[in-house]
């Protein structure tokens, strides 16, 4: 996946896809690499939705950090995830997610043309 969003015409994928049962994983995922390698343009990161979520997953963003310097594919980012959190933080994080913040979700998708489900 693409992590240079300075064209403005690529983007991180969607907070609601879900991948090993983890929604915003791969956003957040696509963001903190982009961030890392300069090339997030005019996404935060971390913002207030990505920490909302590293929070109920029982981690930091500095960890995730450190996590992305040896784990750059989606699947050894996801393991090392796995590793650190149970079933009850998983979905503590997708209950937020869903619940809370589905006008965030909602702008997200209009604003990169995704459409919300």
């Amino acid at each position: 996946m693409a992590t240079d969003f300075r064209t403005g015409k690529d983007f991180p994928r969607r907070g609601r896809a879900e991948y090993g049962g983890y929604l915003w994983l791969l956003r957040v995922f696509d963001k903190a690499r982009a961030a890392a390698d300069g090339t997030i343009f005019d996404y935060i990161y971390p913002c207030p939705m990505d920490l909302g979520v590293m929070e109920r997953w029982g981690i930091t963003a500095a960890e995730f950090d450190a996590a992305i310097a040896t784990n750059r594919s989606d699947e050894s980012i996801l393991a090392w995830l796995e590793a650190r959190t149970g079933a009850a933080q998983r979905d503590a994080a997708n209950r937020w997610l869903v619940e809370e913040k589905r006008s965030n979700l909602d702008r997200q998708d209009a604003e990169e043309g995704a459409v919300a489900v």
